[in-house]
């Protein structure tokens, strides 16, 4: 369907020019020569041809439309590029700003301004004897730029938002998985350490009763403390700290990997960042154990580096290995498999991203994956300073170089008199109103007050340069960059990105009162046979009506921006509500399991051991260690049914932070020692989901969550968290906190706090 699209619209532009000219020649009864249709023919056929290829190489396809027109405009008859000089150029000129970064788009449209202007040439053979061509070019660059820069920016946050969404979707998966692994492992250390020792020591001690008496007595008291700490490690295991790392950090097990194979003699140089837990961190801890393996296998004691790099929108994962000593053989050259390349890959794309193998200039090998970054999406990537001159020296060269315009044929000499035409000046406006719109999102109070400037600045252009056109062009002509910046605000506002700026509709009255006086001038000093009165009431009606389109039009695509962000959040919290619910069962699954057997059999096993019989004590211990074994036997066994899914409490919240963090936003969730370990249900409940609700609003910035406890109140602190303050989020949590007869307040701006009672004497002090 691509193809057909890319093709599809150069026809219809050949199409376009067919009927312009020659058609419109023919049904006035002209017929061109064969000398014109041959030239038409050797101009449209490469631009159709080079345009249906535009997304490939889109520079190089307005390079090529640009010096066709140019060539063919001067020979033809007048309309004979007037399609292709201007909407083929456009439409070149839309894919480079669609298809490449700011900067090459930037350049591509000044630098071809710049050489028709410096030339003295015309792709479109369109004239006008005020100039007026130069400024509608002009006008047409900056707004294909600009439009073509706007579709890229809504592109790639779609493109974002999508690939987010993705791996929430496999980090929902995930979550579960390594809460069983987590506690899994986690009990097994408990069985292995603590039971075990107690079976032992109770064993030893009866194997000896009759020599060594005394060895009763410290194994009962050993079994006591084990008991208390086995039942103690079991409750951490049930319910770990939030704000604490459960699994060694991603950069721990990276720097654990190099260890490993240094101390096998692999000499190994690392610069690690640290990554966040997640796919990302997965793929690249695999990429690089696969990496340092192939080098420790086909090139023992080669120099190896690895690198990794995580950035807002991509993470680098490098592994450069030098060239094979000589004379050291390479034992393990035969054990591969011959999979290494493509498990390396799949492992870069299941993250979203790419992988690259190949030989290093000093007989090496490197292996680079490109992995999502913070952001998680396509944004621009400034390009290095080399390759950034490279390109305005390139483009440099083809403005000055002479070659092209000796060649081509103008239809008429180039005025050279010393009065600039009033199209020259227009366009160099114009070219201004451009620039400052670039620099409206980075400081916006500064460049609606150049755009005012600059707008008052047309009529006396148009005196200046003796235009005798259309008197309310120029005025009309200057107000469309003032309506652009005017829907730029609306659109933010409405999307919800506020802009330090002064009210909308200030900033509305300014801008009409601004044009009103622009429009009262031109009419006015071309004269009019109106009263001033009736000229300035037009005006200020006619400005206010093109304002108010363009606030109207701003704010409906804010709208959509806001919606389409709304449905990815939703998607996004409901992804992660359904990750840590399905987590939580698992874990409340195997807690469960512990309630019944383990913990049970500790607490009979400590029992036991107060009440002095060491032979009680030792059966217990081994019912202890085998119902942990058989617990452990059954962790991978089953879910729950979603049906009967509990619901998460305040000791799911590791949980939470655990997979915000996965899907690329950090999160910090910090309890105080005076929250009680028990709290009432409906407290309990409504804290989490309240902090579930305002870690689901979204945004990129890191989230921190704090609660405490004072007086009876529970205390629940979040900041970084702006969108927490927009009324549909504030409504969900009023809601929550008013059936507890609760406070809710918000501010400063990322700052959100709730106050829920707590029945006075309910729970004890959480142990830390």
């Amino acid at each position: 369907m691509k193809r057909i699209d890319d093709r599809l619209v150069p026809v219809l532009l050949l199409c376009a020019q067919a009927v312009v000219w020659p058609g419109a020649a023919l049904v006035r009864g002209e017929v061109p020569s064969a000398y014109a249709l041959l030239v038409a023919v050797l101009v449209a056929g490469p631009v159709t041809a080079v345009l249906a290829l535009r997304r490939s190489r889109p520079v190089t396809a307005l390079v090529v439309v640009a010096v066709a027109c140019a060539l063919g405009a001067g020979p033809l008859p007048a309309g004979a590029t007037a399609v292709l000089g201007t909407a083929g150029v456009a439409l070149a000129l839309w894919t480079v700003a669609t298809e490449r970064d700011t900067f090459t788009t930037l350049l591509c449209g000044v630098s071809l301004a710049v050489w028709q202007l410096l030339h003295g040439l015309t792709l479109h053979r369109l004239s006008d004897r005020d100039g007026l061509d130069l400024v509608l070019t002009a006008l047409l660059y900056a707004a294909t730029c600009g439009a073509g820069l706007l579709v890229r920016r809504s592109r790639n946050a779609r493109l974002a938002s999508a690939h987010l969404l993705r791996r929430a979707e496999s980090e929902r998966h995930r979550l579960p998985a390594v809460e069983r692994r987590r506690m899994e492992r986690e009990l097994h250390d408990v069985s292995a350490h603590h039971l075990t020792a107690v079976v032992v020591t109770a064993g030893a001690a009866l194997s000896l009763r009759d020599r060594r008496p005394e060895l009763a007595d410290e194994a009962l008291r050993f079994a006591v403390d084990t008991g208390r700490e086995v039942t103690r490690a079991l409750g951490a295991v049930r319910a770990p700290v939030p704000s604490e790392s459960d699994l060694p950090a991603p950069e721990e097990r990276l720097l654990g990997l190099v260890d490993g194979f240094r101390r096998i003699g692999q000499p190994v140089d690392c610069v690690l960042d640290p990554l966040p837990e997640g796919v990302v961190a997965d793929a690249a801890y695999g990429i690089v154990r696969e990496a340092l393996t192939n080098v420790a296998r086909y090139a023992p004691g080669a120099a190896t580096t690895v690198r990794c790099r995580y950035g807002d929108d991509r993470t680098e994962v490098v592994v450069t290995s030098g060239a094979p000593l000589p004379g050291t053989p390479a034992h393990g050259a035969d054990l591969g498999g011959g999979r290494g390349q493509g498990i390396l890959r799949s492992r870069a794309q299941e993250a979203g991203g790419t992988l690259t193998t190949g030989p290093t200039d000093d007989g090496g090998w490197e292996v680079r994956a490109v992995l999502p970054g913070r952001t998680a999406g396509a944004v621009d990537r400034p390009g290095a300073r080399g390759h950034r001159a490279a390109q305005v020296t390139a483009a440099a060269g083809l403005v000055l170089q002479p070659l092209l315009p000796v060649v081509a044929i103008r239809a008429e000499e180039t005025p050279t008199g010393s009065d600039v035409s009033a199209g020259v000046l227009f366009a160099l406006l114009a070219a201004a109103q451009a620039v400052t719109l670039l620099w409206l999102r980075r400081a916006p109070r500064t460049a609606h007050g150049a755009l005012a400037a600059l707008a008052l600045l047309w009529p006396a252009a148009a005196a200046a340069g003796g235009y005798t056109g259309p008197v309310l062009l120029p005025p009309a002509l200057g107000m469309l960059a003032t309506c652009a910046a005017l829907a730029a605000d609306a659109a933010r506002r409405a999307a919800g990105d506020h802009p330090r700026l002064p009210g909308s509709a200030l900033l509305t009255a300014a801008a009409v009162a601004v044009h009103t006086a622009a429009v009262t001038t031109a009419v006015l000093d071309r004269g009019t046979e109106l009263p001033a009165w009736a000229v300035v009431l037009a005006a200020t009606a006619g400005t206010a009506l093109a304002a108010d389109a363009a606030r109207r039009c701003g704010t409906l695509r804010g709208r959509r921006t806001r919606d389409a962000r709304a449905e990815r959040d939703g998607r996004l919290g409901a992804l992660t509500g359904e990750a840590v619910r399905d987590a939580w069962a698992e874990r409340r699954r195997i807690a469960g399991g512990l309630e019944t057997t383990v913990l049970a059999r500790t607490a009979d096993l400590v029992a036991e051991a107060e009440a002095g019989r060491l032979d009680a004590t030792a059966e217990r211990a081994r019912e202890a260690l085998a119902a942990m074994r058989a617990l452990l036997d059954t962790v991978r066994d089953g879910e729950a049914e979603p049906a009967l899914r509990p619901q998460p409490t305040l000791q799911a919240l590791d949980l939470l932070a655990r997979q915000c963090r996965a899907t690329g936003r950090e999160v910090e969730i910090r309890l105080t020692d005076r929250v009680p370990g028990r709290l009432p249900a409906a407290v309990d409940l409504a804290a989490y989901h309240a902090a579930e609700t305002v870690l689901a609003t979204g945004g990129e910035q890191p989230a921190a969550l704090r609660l405490d406890a004072t007086e009876g109140t529970l205390t629940l602190t979040a900041t970084g968290v702006p969108s927490a303050a927009h009324p549909a989020v504030r409504e969900r949590l009023a809601a929550r906190v008013e059936a507890l007869d609760g406070t809710l307040t918000t501010g400063p701006a990322d700052t959100v706090r709730l106050l829920l009672p707590l029945a006075p004497g309910d729970g004890e002090e959480r142990e830390r």
